[in-house]
């Protein structure tokens, strides 16, 4: 009968897990198809640059938007109903925005943007609560999964639009398959999910009087910043720079492709490391180095897109994988996660527009300016990374953890 029990339990686990990595494979994939497409979408719609550029921006508002509402959401439905209800929202925008139609590519947009949101938010939750000794293992799992999804669409989404019936709007509209799996995957944890806690009712509350919560923010803002932007305008610096758009895009495609394997690597790190800031400062400081490399030897373009990658990569797990490690419990790591990813992607929708305007405006400078910014927002994601690293965010009305040195955390122990 014990046998019996075990097994089942581990079936469930793996169930569960499961379940969490495909839902991680759609918190990309249908943002990162569209960038390769706009050429052709402005050319079938008309669309005007400004308005064009709000397909990448309207997501990312809807992230700022929306995440400060998930922990009282999930309090109130209980976080396995509400991930699935995002998953099916998230698959009804990819449907919406199928339909050849203006208003449909916009309406789906919210949607998807307003889906992934709720992902973002609770996946971290959803982690900790279920894994608490394996936060940074199952973080870069789910990252990976993410970033390669991600990576994958940028790359067949040309493809798809020349060989397929319905050209472009099948390249972003095929997402939904995905979408569909991960909501059939995720139906046994709706069927079984425990009603909410009614102690866990009054813990919604974010940290905004936190410092260490404070540095987290700023440390996923800072990184998502640095994202955003090299998803956005890195193919047209290195054209710029006498690339083909071709060679630019398998570029961007090999950031993104070291990024990925780079967040493999992450777990094996963290296993060792008695708390996580001097790794962070180094991945942040290797951001740095692949920025100041752009600047005084952009030529080398495939050398920094690697340097690039290698730093992004881990950045990227460490952000999320803070979020469980600095929480106390699953409530904690969802206030957190909210409060985090609202005012980082805040930060991560303003990162093109500003880079794009200092590049507009720079006197002739090119992108010498735009670069520099980039090496003070490295420089500053180094600094903040020193805090970050490290304690334990209490909850509100607390007081704040001591800094002397303590035990390791048992989320920093991903191999356990």
């Amino acid at each position: 009968m014990d046998t019996k029990s075990t097994s089942t339990r581990r079936s469930g686990q793996a169930l569960l897990v499961w379940g969490l990595l495909v839902a991680a494979a759609n918190l990309r994939a249908s943002l990162t198809g569209v960038g390769p497409l706009l050429d052709r979408v402005q050319d079938d719609l008309g669309l005007a640059p400004g308005v064009l550029g709000m397909l990448n921006t309207l997501p990312l508002l809807a992230f700022a938007a929306l995440s400060p509402m998930v922990p009282r959401l999930a309090a109130r439905w209980g976080s396995e109903r509400l991930l699935g209800g995002a998953l099916v929202v998230l698959a009804v925008g990819i449907a919406v925005r199928w339909v050849p139609s203006v208003v449909s590519l916009f309406a789906g947009t919210v949607l998807i943007g307003a889906g992934i949101a709720v992902g973002n938010v609770l996946l971290p939750s959803l982690i900790k609560r279920d894994f608490p000794t394996k936060v940074g293992m199952l973080t870069s799992a789910y990252a990976t999964v993410m970033g390669g999804v991600a990576a994958v669409a940028s790359g067949v989404a040309v493809p798809i639009s020349e060989s397929a019936p319905g050209g472009w709007y099948t390249a972003l509209g095929c997402w939904v398959v995905l979408a569909l799996v991960a909501v059939l995957l995720w139906l046994p944890q709706m069927r079984n999910a425990p009603p909410a806690p009614q102690a866990a009712r009054g813990q919604h509350r974010l940290p905004w009087n936190s410092g260490l919560a404070w540095a987290v923010t700023a440390f996923m803002g800072l990184q998502s910043f640095g994202f955003y932007v090299i998803v956005t305008w890195l193919p047209r610096v290195f054209q710029d720079h006498g690339v083909s758009a071709a060679e630019a895009g398998w570029l961007l495609f090999l950031f993104q492709a070291v990024a990925v394997v780079t967040s493999l690597a992450v777990p094996g790190a963290l296993r060792w490391a008695r708390d996580q800031r001097a790794l962070a400062a180094v991945c942040s400081a290797t951001l740095l180095v692949g920025y100041l490399g752009l600047v005084v030897a952009p030529d080398l373009t495939v050398l920094w897109c690697i340097v690039l990658g290698l730093g992004g990569g881990a950045c990227l797990v460490l952000a999320l994988a803070f979020l469980g490690m600095r929480a106390q419990d699953a409530a904690g790591a969802g206030a957190l996660s909210a409060m985090a990813q609202s005012i980082g992607y805040l930060l991560a929708a303003a990162g093109p527009v500003v880079f794009g305007l200092l590049h507009t405006s720079g006197s002739g400078s090119g992108w010498k300016g735009p670069l520099v910014l980039m090496c003070v927002v490295a420089a500053a994601q180094t600094v903040v990374s020193l805090v970050a690293g490290r304690g334990t965010v209490r909850p509100s009305g607390t007081a704040e953890p001591s800094r002397a040195p303590s035990a390791p955390e048992p989320a920093a122990s991903p191999g356990h």
